[in-house]
């Protein structure tokens, strides 16, 4: 609660004139943010462009009264960062280029990595965000959805694990997905890809 209650404050300052908040906000999540592009583009120079682009679009959306406080900061602008990535994507030649259209095959674009790239991107942008979303569960709730879900346990293993039984485990789950439903639906996140 803390850390959402101090990016909530640093933007109500940074609107309010104070640039230095900008500077703490930006500094605060740097290491994640840039972590975040440079695992899907592989290149320095490219990370950083997105990563300015990024603060550039957080700049304008503050600016003009349009960040919506009820959703968290960080999830957003790693959206806003995805999305400019998904560009870069676009932007960039993603169609192998051939030398004569005589040559064209449709088959060899099927196996192209690169044309796939876009799909595990949204795919991993969700990830991101279903973590995010996990992490606002109570804890026992939380613990046992990794078990179950993440490490593909039992729930027999679970209660094993827990130190609880059988039947608390399966509460436990069910009150999990019941309040991971409701965090969805508080913040409109739709999670399909």
């Amino acid at each position: 609660m803390d850390i959402l209650t101090e990016d909530s404050l640093l933007i109500k300052n940074y609107v309010s004139g104070d640039e230095k908040a900008l500077e703490i906000l930006i500094a605060k999540h740097n290491q994640r943010l840039s972590s975040f592009i440079y695992s899907k583009v592989n290149n320095r120079d490219i990370t950083e462009d997105i990563f300015q682009d990024t603060f550039i679009k957080v700049i304008k959306t503050l600016r003009r009264g349009a960040y919506n406080e009820e959703g968290k900061f960080l999830p957003w602008v790693m959206r806003i960062a995805h999305n400019l990535i998904i560009d870069h994507f676009r932007k960039s030649s993603r169609m192998p280029m051939f030398e004569g259209a005589d040559s064209f095959d449709i088959f060899s674009l099927i196996g192209d990595d690169k044309l796939n790239a876009e799909r595990q991107l949204i795919k991993d942008q969700i990830d991101c965000d279903l973590e995010v979303l996990v992490a606002e569960l109570p804890a026992d709730q939380r613990e046992v959805l990794i078990m179950r879900i993440y490490k593909d346990m039992s729930f027999k293993e679970i209660s094993e694990n827990t130190g609880v039984s059988i039947n608390t485990a399966l509460g436990r789950m069910r009150y999990a997905l019941i309040n991971l439903r409701k965090i969805i639906e508080q913040h409109n996140i739709v999670l399909t890809n």
